[in-house]
């Protein structure tokens, strides 16, 4: 996925430094170019399933229609007669969502036609839905991508962390990171990308925080047994929601503002204020 141009924020050490435990290197890692189409392309298993299943959604075909190499089909959409090079399992599909990430990039993307995607990757609407059942699907695609790559990154810190307090610092950090490397996937979290979609989509994002949420109430009850609170449940519940709430309002902003204001920003001042 297209990287985000905005600078990494530098932060100051502290007497709990709650941001040096940020895995950045790992961030930045598991966020190249190269890790995200592997990534996309584990994510997608599902999707490719789903896909598989939902004929309902896809004009019907011929099996003479579906024996044809999708990639020649691709060429030939675009009126050229030159054979294109077989695309590797998958390759064509991670392109497809490569490109719709992309295009949510930009300014007033927050709707995107299949007839849009399929111009800028020179194809018909018809060779899209070779691939994936409907936009839908594409969606459901670049969500798989985004579940699996940030809880991918919060289960690498609860097992390295036993910290309650710093777990839940790192997680809001890494959430933030992921959406600054990746803004086109921030406009699907934050539900810019998906206001005219299907509306499981939106439920689904919703999901997405929740479980985002419900981590955090778990590192916060740990850190708040360990410091002998009265009301261990009640603190973490209500420190998990401001963070959450934290979060999201960061990820609006920075899609909003045409991702010209990092989600990241006076973060090392801003997380220890909220964790008290």
């Amino acid at each position: 996925m297209p990287a985000s141009s905005n600078a990494a924020t530098t932060h100051a050490p502290s007497d709990v430094d709650l941001l040096t435990a940020v895995p950045l290197g790992t961030v930045r890692d598991s966020l190249s170019t190269g890790a995200t189409s592997a990534a996309i392309r584990a994510a997608n298993g599902a999707a490719q399933a789903a896909a598989n299943g939902a004929a309902a959604d896809v004009p019907a075909t011929s099996s003479a229609d579906n024996a044809v190499d999708s990639s020649a089909a691709d060429g030939a959409d675009t009126g050229t007669h030159e054979p294109r090079k077989r695309p590797k399992p998958g390759e064509r599909r991670v392109q497809i969502l490569q490109t719709l990430a992309a295009m949510l990039e930009q300014p007033g993307a927050e709707r995107i036609t299949t007839a849009a995607l399929a111009a800028r990757l020179e194809v018909s609407e018809a060779a899209l839905y070779r691939h994936f059942a409907s936009k839908a699907q594409m969606f459901e695609g670049l969500i798989e991508f985004i579940e699996a790559s940030v809880f991918n990154l919060i289960r690498q810190v609860t097992e390295r962390e036993t910290d309650g307090r710093v777990q839940a610092a790192r997680t809001v950090a890494l959430l933030l990171q992921f959406g600054e490397k990746n803004p086109g996937m921030t406009r699907v979290m934050v539900g810019d990308a998906l206001v005219f979609e299907n509306e499981r989509l939106i439920a689904r994002m919703n999901q997405f925080f929740d479980r985002i949420e419900s981590q955090l109430r778990q590192s916060l009850r740990s850190a708040a047994d360990a410091a002998g609170s009265p009301t261990p449940t009640v603190d973490a519940n209500v420190l998990a929601s401001v963070l959450v709430s934290f979060a999201q309002g960061r990820l609006q902003r920075f899609a909003r503002s045409g991702f010209k204001r990092s989600p990241a920003e006076h973060l090392d001042a801003a997380l220890p204020l909220l964790l008290g």
